[in-house]
C-alpha cells in the first residue's frame, strides 16, 4: 500500500507562483509513474502532468511552459512547480501514484492506483 499526502496549496494572485509537494509513504517502490490532477467544481478531474519513474514527463497543453513536475531521487517526493498562474488554473490539486507503467496518462484517471486527499489552489484575478 501507499499513502499519498498533498501540500503547499493556497490562495494567490494571478501571475504567481506556488509549489506543490506530495510526499508517498508505504511501499513506493511499487509504483511506476506519479502525476498531478485536479478538479475544478462542476468539472471532471483531468491530468496536469505526470512524470515516469525513468524522469520522462507530460503535461496538459494548458500548462505547458508554466508547470514543471519533478520528483527527487527515491520517487518519494513528488513536486508540481506552477508559475504563471492563471484563475483558470483555480481547482483542487490531486496527487496519484500508479504501479503500472502503461497507465502513465493525462487522459485517463483509471489507470492510478492510489491517491492523496488533495489540495486546494485558489488564483484570484
Amino acid at each position: 500500500q501507499v499513502q499519498l499526502v498533498e501540500s503547499g496549496g493556497g490562495s494567490v494572485q494571478a501571475g504567481g507562483s506556488l509549489r506543490l509537494s506530495c510526499v508517498a509513504f508505504g511501499y513506493t517502490g511499487s509504483t511506476t509513474c506519479m502525476g498531478w490532477f485536479r478538479q475544478a467544481p462542476g468539472k471532471e478531474r483531468g491530468g496536469v502532468a505526470v512524470i515516469e519513474r525513468g524522469g520522462d514527463t507530460s503535461y496538459a497543453d494548458s500548462v505547458k511552459g508554466r508547470f514543471t513536475i519533478s520528483q527527487d531521487n527515491y520517487a518519494t517526493t513528488l513536486y508540481l512547480q506552477m508559475n504563471s498562474l492563471k484563475p483558470e488554473d483555480t481547482a483542487m490539486y490531486y496527487c496519484a501514484a500508479a504501479r503500472r507503467a502503461s497507465y502513465c496518462s493525462l487522459g485517463s484517471t483509471a489507470g492510478y492506483n492510489y491517491w492523496g486527499q488533495g489540495t486546494q489552489v485558489t488564483v484570484s484575478s
